[in-house]
């Protein structure tokens, strides 16, 4: 299992969260360090502003107005962000391999907004929502899932 070398960087993200990490010993025995930890802004739980009614064409007539979806939209600004921070990152040569775990939905945002280059480096993709395990659970299922011949 080649995915986990020394000196990977291993990225665990969902909507909200984002731990960036370096394996620093090798792929037998992977010991993850936080390089650090990216964080959505909490904003209001709830929009200011709700949906309502606009006026129809008939007389005395409204349509409802469908409320936009914030939650989503701020994880996909949120995931903007954590592939701003892998492109800069990975084009200044920061890292050589790069492993990426999130929810499929998640991964899916992130790898269409990586840079080309940076997307050559990754090395193993594990559809998963890590963030919230301790390091000794991911290093554990990361070991599992990637000696898993593909």
């Amino acid at each position: 299992m080649a995915a986990l070398e020394q000196g990977t960087w291993v990225i665990i993200a969902d909507g909200e969260k984002a731990l960036v990490m370096e394996n620093i010993t090798d792929a037998q025995d992977p010991n993850l360090v936080v390089v650090s930890v990216e964080e959505q802004d909490a904003g209001p739980s709830k929009p200011t502003d709700r949906a309502g009614r606009r006026p129809d064409t008939g007389p005395n007539q409204k349509s409802a107005v469908e409320e936009d979806n914030w939650k989503a939209h701020a994880k996909s600004l949120f995931v903007q962000d954590v592939a701003n921070l892998l492109n800069r990152k990975g084009l200044k040569g920061a890292y050589k391999r790069l492993v990426l775990v999130a929810s499929p939905q998640v991964l899916g945002l992130l790898r269409r907004r990586l840079h080309s280059e940076v997307l050559a480096k990754v090395v193993a993709e594990v559809d998963k929502t890590l963030t919230n395990h301790p390091l000794h659970k991911v290093e554990r299922i990361l070991r599992n899932r990637l000696a898993k011949p593909a």
